[in-house]
């Protein structure tokens, strides 16, 4: 019988307030559509001396420098004017207690603090502003990561990670998330991806949220899909049954990495992921690895050596479509800006202001109508030979046909711990 209200940004704020006039209990809320509604004086939120329970969640991110000024004016009202002394206040983060090592030419400054757990902590509490002594509960391991998720990497030249992200999908089918550090990357993966029938879904800053929500709903319902992402969907999600992280591009710092991989392995379930390692990607790598602790090196993620050829006559296909498609839609968006810019001017406009003529279009929609047919063949293909492993064809009277794609019994998970037991058997 407790009413809820969730208050968010880019969604109609008239039908958030018709909800926070049925007086809920709760209110979840990102603190700009909150504060817009607080300036608004919603009667439901005009006392908040009354307020018994204050829960920020993923709080290091929130009051970052910079970040969110909102909560910082909304903890200001709370803290001044709205203060209620029997108020509790809860701070929730995966990486509250997460450090990094100050570089030495910051340390050497004047009045220069030595960062560790307690500073953080305290300088956090003061930002919230916490009166007293608060109770801290720690309930991270040393690593920062959960048991159940086994980390793993490959390192590859920049341009072979879309050879190995290929592989990955196609070999292990389930849902998977692919984080990448940019936008552009997103869409350039998208296509893709689209163009190999990996029927990626995007999801990044510059779409509505409506479109996002769309996304995520299609990802949570299927059981095998490939969800593109930037650093946006890092926290706060919690999607059943992830099975795959893929860092595409090394998270910058060790909180976002920790909270990517968060997105599989959860509730005591397990899970992978996976860092593609670039020349780039060295030193993020190295730092993210230091402030982990790590005690040991993460396993290489074994791959099928001999499937590759095939992948990257594939791959190297769908990018000269990809690139092909690119031109065409710029040189249209061009030249249709220039046509309605001469008709509004009323001038006539030479040809060669134009980008293309007619007759290099059609040859250029004949190749790529040629490099379209060629691809559709090629993934035609069995990429994976299954070898029989019974001695007859058949068995209990059924014929046992080998799989075309990777619905092989065999998962992620499964082909690195069958690694694993190899090493420690040859160490032995």
């Amino acid at each position: 019988g407790i009413k809820t209200a969730i208050l968010v940004g880019g969604m109609a704020a008239q039908k958030q307030e018709r909800v926070l006039n049925r007086k809920p209990e709760i209110v979840i809320a990102t603190p700009g559509r909150l504060w817009e509604l607080i300036k608004e004086r919603h009667p439901h939120l005009s006392n908040l001396r009354q307020l018994r329970c204050l829960v920020i969640d993923e709080a290091d991110r929130m009051v970052e420098k910079g970040h969110f000024l909102e909560l910082s004016q909304l903890l200001e009202v709370l803290n001044d004017s709205q203060y209620n002394p029997q108020r509790q206040t809860f701070v929730f983060s995966a990486t509250l207690t997460l450090v990094h090592q100050t570089p030495t030419r910051v340390l050497q400054k004047k009045n220069a603090k030595k960062m560790d757990k307690k500073t953080k902590l305290e300088l956090l509490m003061e930002k919230v502003g916490i009166k007293g002594k608060p109770k801290v509960i720690d309930l991270t391991r040393k690593e920062a990561t959960v048991e159940t998720l086994t980390e793993t990497r490959i390192h590859c030249n920049t341009d072979e990670k879309d050879y190995y992200l290929y592989y990955f999908l196609l070999q292990y089918p389930g849902r998977t998330m692919v984080f990448a550090n940019s936008i552009d990357c997103v869409k350039r993966l998208s296509s893709l991806l689209t163009i190999l029938n990996c029927d990626p879904l995007p999801l990044h800053a510059n779409m509505h949220q409506k479109q996002r929500l769309k996304n995520l709903e299609r990802f949570a319902e299927r059981e095998s899909c490939v969800l593109l992402t930037t650093d946006v969907a890092a926290r706060g999600l919690d999607i059943p049954n992830v099975q795959h992280v893929i860092h595409y591009q090394v998270p910058r710092t060790s909180e976002l990495y920790v909270h990517r991989s968060g997105r599989t392995a959860r509730a005591a379930n397990e899970g992978l992921s996976l860092l593609l390692i670039g020349p780039d990607d060295l030193i993020n790598f190295r730092k993210i690895y230091k402030t982990l602790e790590k005690s040991e090196e993460l396993p290489i993620f074994p791959v099928e050596t001999k499937c590759m050829t095939s992948i990257k006559e594939r791959m190297n296909l769908a990018r000269q479509i990809e690139k092909a498609e690119f031109f065409n839609s710029r040189a249209k968006q061009h030249n249709s800006w220039l046509q309605q810019a001469a008709d509004a001017l009323e001038i006539d406009l030479d040809d060669d202001m134009f980008m293309g003529n007619e007759q290099e279009e059609s040859q250029k929609q004949k190749m790529l109508k040629g490099m379209k047919k060629q691809l559709k063949h090629m993934l035609s293909q069995p990429l994976f030979k299954v070898l029989m492993k019974t001695k007859y064809p058949t068995q209990s009277g059924k014929l046992l046909l080998p799989q075309t794609s990777a619905g092989i019994s065999e998962s992620a998970l499964g082909t690195v711990s069958k690694q694993q037991a190899k090493k420690k058997k040859s160490m032995k």
